[in-house]
């Protein structure tokens, strides 16, 4: 039986796929609106849960656009690889999270996967005691945000791996 090693003849990459279709392109003024909601939410945010709750969204919602983005751009940011890493099973590695952090991330779940059809009150009682009614109010609609980019990123098949850090505002 032959032993390939990663660099042998079979660890040719699959080629990328191409997007659907260009929707920022084709409809510049709902992106252009896009845009400016994503800087209207994002005020009043912290920028490393910003990142931590656009990382988590997008992982969610299987967005692999986003995912690149953001997770390069928490890096730039100085976010470490090994919290980037945990955040998908932040349950089992609180401990490399703050409190705010973990209310956050469990806010993100509840308003991206609404199996339940709502956001159960103990998840927004304990974002509520983490933070203050303006910045539930910004996180909120900067997780709103994520969900809306994430779901033109999917739909539109958005191919990952060419962002650089910054290149974006969302």
């Amino acid at each position: 039986m032959s032993t390939e090693t990663t660099t042998g003849a079979n660890s040719a990459k699959n080629p990328e796929h191409p997007p659907r279709l260009p929707w920022t392109q084709l409809v510049p003024e709902v992106y252009k609106a896009m845009v400016k909601l994503d800087a209207a939410a994002r005020q009043g945010v912290d920028p490393v849960i910003l990142e931590l709750v656009k990382v988590r969204a997008s992982q969610l919602n299987h967005c692999a656009f986003c995912l690149d983005m953001h997770s390069k751009d928490a890096l730039a940011a100085g976010e470490s690889i090994e919290r980037i890493i945990q955040l998908s099973a932040w349950e089992e590695s609180q401990h490399f999270y703050t409190a705010r952090e973990i209310a956050a991330i469990e806010l993100t779940e509840a308003i991206t996967v609404l199996t339940d059809g709502f956001v159960p009150d103990a998840v927004y009682e304990k974002a509520a005691k983490q933070f203050t009614e303006p910045e539930l109010a910004a996180l909120i609609a900067s997780i709103t945000v994520i969900n809306a980019w994430n779901r033109f990123g999917v739909t539109a098949r958005m191919a990952p791996g060419h962002y650089t850090p910054g290149q974006h505002a969302h």
